[in-house]
């Protein structure tokens, strides 16, 4: 099962899981990805162990995490 997660002062939220096949729950990850995205937070992938910056859900990914843009600079 895959997962999108959100970084917060809890540590984590789950957005959303799905697996291959379940069109419904891959709508519902889908759609929250896009409000993330929409709202400031950015995207990493895990895939195969390797961590990668991502503008759309890749569906076979491990994890997907969304957390706010790091301030500074």
């Amino acid at each position: 099962m895959s997962k999108l997660i959100r970084l917060d002062g809890s540590g984590h939220t789950t957005l959303a899981e799905w697996k291959p096949g379940d069109v419904r729950s891959q709508l519902r990850a889908l759609r929250a990805f896009r409000e993330g995205l929409e709202s400031g937070l950015l995207a990493s992938a895990t895939r195969n162990g390797q961590a990668e910056v991502v503008r759309e859900l890749p569906l076979d990914a491990e994890l997907v995490v969304m957390r706010r843009p790091i301030a500074g600079g």
